[in-house]
């Protein structure tokens, strides 16, 4: 009996067991029964946040639960500059998966219809920072979480809502980080400040392959990973978005709303209500771990290029979060050990605060998406016969303006080309060059704010920049409230006609002012073709007239050693229809005015070999923009040496020592002694912002600079009392303002560069003092230097009149000094020019 009794109680606890079991893995809106959803740990095999994820293993276990989990499938966004595939799980109910396609389509109208249908869309997205882990670990449990859980709230939310969850966006920085921590991470965790797990070595893994802060790039799009992102945000065009990130460990953990002052005035008063009701979900959820935290400090809503930013700026409510890092296992701090695991859980509660937030606010998000467009979307649609809006130009340069319509049509902003030439206060707009952007468009804000030129504010404290203007970005000219014929403007781009010419033909001329003469001249020199750059303007005779070529006009000689005439001419015309750039072929050597192309004023263009000093003390992303630039956009085989191993170089081996922004403390007067030579024997060094005041140090760098101290003095703090100490320090600090440059229109550093005006991005309290050689200052700031965003009176003041840009001459070599970045995210592309001449033309005239 007692055996019986044993036998029975056995088989009741395992049949209690298997129905547990069961319960914890049946879905109860799939009609299959019992469906096994592997968990992070059992896929990885220790417990997660154990070792750091690499992006790999995220992908893979991505995968694995689409494959086996009716709740979730995927979403693939492209791959990053290093081949890695980016991957978002898409989880809903299993009938919202079936109906995905035509949820889809009517997240499709979001923009042209007021009436909203269907789940609200919830998008959390982790990790942009390589080097902020915890919250692609919390991506992965909460994606289990989400895929299994029949708790009631999950089973309505998932019914009620798509769930969108990218655990990292950033895969080249977050290997490189795990790589470095679990490399240095021992059996016992070391939560000492000063171990190496904790103090990565330069670049660290906040940044991509080309040391972009893709945090810095959903308006610019200059890279893979942030077009993906974007496009995704288009595609579902969510209602909320929660972007988690880490911060110093010595803080607590912060989510919006930021500080209020500081929120850009294009986002509606609406947006920052609901963060504001989200975040009382926020504040519960922590509050019920115990977890300290703050808000309305510290962090802005302003730069609309960042991942809670860009949402507010299109319909959506974004929401940052920023947890205390551990940077690795654990950290000692001011508030106690900083522990991974306690992260990658305050990450895990807000994720699940911001659904439940997001799911009771439903109906006010699906409003508040309706009205930020409302209105917007008629006009866009009434196809009125004219239409108001910006005429705009690259004059000289169709590429900029190709380079700008990619940039619109990726934040669905609607642009026309036009079909004839046309004339606006007294401004040629051609149609090879030319775009017109109608003002009234669903994305009539986004387009706002992308042009936006504003110069006064509230609070001058800024997290980023201040500014972003892309008129000034780009170098375009802009006429406003223009109004045109629908006639008159077309969807399709111009056709590009490639040029031609005969066999008579002495020399083919390429007008530099296009900006992709430069990586065509960078193709040339590669294959050792001669070109020559004329270094004074020249006219010479045509069939429809006269024609004039700049300075800096490319002359291709068709005699020439190693191609004949004919083999030279395919291969120009080869590269000139792959780049869309105008050739010019020449009947004969002799100029109607200006110089002949024989003349001894155009001179021989060298090959360029460039070394980039990069390592420790060098501006992390200053050095990617100047990598970036050489090596996607020219084409130039790049070196990049870092400042430990500068000594043990042969600098006679590169033609260009290049120096980013940066402290160089590490760099001593033993490499600053091998410059010289260098330069005497036809180097060039080109430097920017901070290496500047190294290079003086080691009395390298002939002209006088101006640093902080200097500037410091021209503020005056008498009578502030102590709470305006802040205020204070935010007027001494240059927020990213857009400055005008005035250009010495004959110096080669600025051939190329359409009138002799240069908007340029000034993010660092520097300059030059006045100096007695003329004939070195190729740029100056002009007498009203600010053109957008914030500068003190005192700063504008002091620069005006003041040189930029300082061309140096050394015997056969030079110098050229740089106050600013003029690849600024490598979006300035208005003066990207500067730095094709520094390193193509200033060998040969400087």
């Amino acid at each position: 009996m007692l055996k019986t009794a044993l036998t029975f109680l056995c088989a009741f606890m395992m049949l209690l067991s298997l129905s547990a079991e069961a319960k914890k893995t049946r879905l109860t809106d799939n009609p299959l029964y019992g469906i096994t959803t592997t968990s992070p740990e059992a896929f990885l095999g220790y417990p997660l946040g154990e070792h750091l994820l690499r992006h790999d293993q995220v992908n893979y276990y991505l995968k694995e639960i689409a494959k086996q989990n009716p709740r979730v499938s995927l979403e693939n966004t492209g791959q990053s500059h290093e081949g890695r595939q980016q991957l978002t799980a898409v989880i809903t109910s299993a009938k919202n998966q079936q109906q995905l396609d035509e949820i889809l389509k009517q997240r499709q109208q979001v923009k042209y219809h007021t009436k909203q249908t269907g789940p609200i869309v919830i998008w959390l997205a982790y990790s942009i920072h390589g080097d902020e882990a915890s919250g692609a670990h919390a991506a992965l449990k909460l994606s289990h979480m989400l895929a299994t859980s029949e708790e009631k709230w999950v089973t309505n939310l998932l019914k009620n809502a798509v769930v969108l969850i990218t655990p990292s966006q950033n895969p080249d920085g977050m290997d490189r980080f795990s790589t470095w921590a679990n490399g240095y991470a021992g059996k016992v965790a070391v939560s000492d400040p000063n171990h190496k797990e904790h103090k990565q070595r330069w670049p660290s893994g906040r940044t991509n392959h080309y040391l972009a802060d893709l945090n810095r790039d959903w308006l610019f799009l200059r890279h893979p990973e942030s077009q993906g992102r974007v496009a995704l945000f288009h595609r579902w065009q969510p209602h909320y978005v929660g972007d988690f990130h880490e911060m110093g460990h010595n803080q607590t953990y912060f989510f919006q709303p930021g500080v209020p002052e500081r929120t850009h005035p294009l986002t509606p008063v609406a947006n920052q209500t609901l963060t504001s009701k989200l975040a009382g979900y926020h504040q519960a959820a922590l509050d019920d771990k115990k977890q300290s935290y703050f808000s309305r400090q510290l962090f802005d809503d302003f730069f609309y290029g960042k991942g809670s930013t860009y949402p507010d700026i299109n319909g959506a409510i974004g929401v940052l979060f920023e947890q205390a890092s551990a940077r690795g296992q654990q950290q000692d701090s001011v508030n106690g050990i900083v522990r991974f695991q306690e992260a990658i859980d305050n990450q895990y509660a807000t994720s699940i605060s911001s659904l439940k937030g997001a799911l009771a606010l439903k109906t006010e998000l699906q409003e508040y998406q309706a009205d930020f467009f409302s209105g917007k979307h008629q006009q866009s649609k009434k196809k009125k016969p004219r239409q108001a809006g910006r005429l705009i130009s690259a004059a000289n340069d169709s590429w900029r303006i190709k380079q700008l319509t990619e940039l619109l049509a990726q934040h669905q902003i609607e642009y026309y080309y036009l079909t004839n030439t046309l004339t606006q206060g007294g401004k040629t707009f051609t149609v090879e060059n030319s775009v017109f952007i109608p003002d009234h468009q669903a994305q009539a804000t986004l387009l706002t704010a992308l042009f936006d030129n504003r110069t006064e504010f509230e609070d001058p404290t800024f997290y980023d920049v201040s500014t972003w203007n892309l008129q000034y970005a780009f170098d375009l000219t802009i006429r406003q409230n223009v109004k045109l014929e629908l006639s008159v403007l077309s969807k399709t781009a111009p056709t590009f006609t490639p040029s031609k010419w005969t066999q008579k033909a002495v020399a083919l001329l390429i007008d530099w002012r296009q900006s992709q003469a430069a990586p065509v001249l960078q193709q040339l020199l590669s294959q050792g073709v001669q070109v020559k750059f004329a270094a004074k303007p020249f006219t010479l005779a045509s069939k429809p007239g006269q024609l004039d070529f700049p300075a800096g006009t490319l002359q291709i000689p068709l005699k020439q050693d190693g191609y004949s005439a004919s083999d030279l001419s395919k291969l120009v015309s080869k590269l000139a229809q792959e780049f869309r750039i105008s050739v010019t072929a020449a009947y004969t050597s002799g100029a109607v005015s200006g110089i002949d192309l024989g003349s001894p004023d155009f001179n021989v263009i060298r090959p360029i070999r460039p070394l980039i000093v990069s390592g420790k003390g060098t501006s992390i992303p200053e050095v990617g923009q100047i990598w970036y630039y050489l090596d996607s956009q020219l084409k130039v085989p790049t070196t990049l040496v870092d400042t430990s191993e500068l000594n043990s170089i042969k600098l006679a081996d590169y033609t260009h020592i290049i120096f980013a922004g940066g402290s160089y403390a590490s760099l001593d007067e033993k490499f600053g002694r091998k410059l010289g030579p260098f330069t005497a024997n036809g180097g060039v060094v080109i430097a920017q912002k901070g290496a500047l005041t190294w290079l003086s140090k080691a009395n390298f760098l002939k002209t006088s600079l101006r640093g902080k101290r200097f500037y410091k003095q021209l503020f005056n703090a008498d009578g502030l009392a102590f709470d305006q100490k802040s205020s204070f320090s935010a007027r001494q600090e240059i927020g990213g303002a857009i400055v005008e440059l005035t250009l010495d229109k004959s110096h080669p550093i600025n051939f190329g560069i359409n009138g002799d005006r240069l908007p340029v991005m000034k993010n660092k309290a520097l300059g030059f003092a006045h100096t007695s050689n003329d004939f070195s200052v190729a740029a100056s700031y002009a007498s009203q230097p600010l053109l957008s965003g914030y500068m003190a009176q005192e700063y504008q003041s002091s620069f005006a009149n003041t040189p930029a840009i300082i061309v140096e001459s050394r015997s056969k070599g030079a110098v050229v000094a740089i106050a600013d970045n003029l690849l600024f995210r490598n979006i300035w592309l208005g003066s990207e020019k500067l730095y094709a001449n520094a390193l193509y033309f200033i060998p040969a005239l400087h």
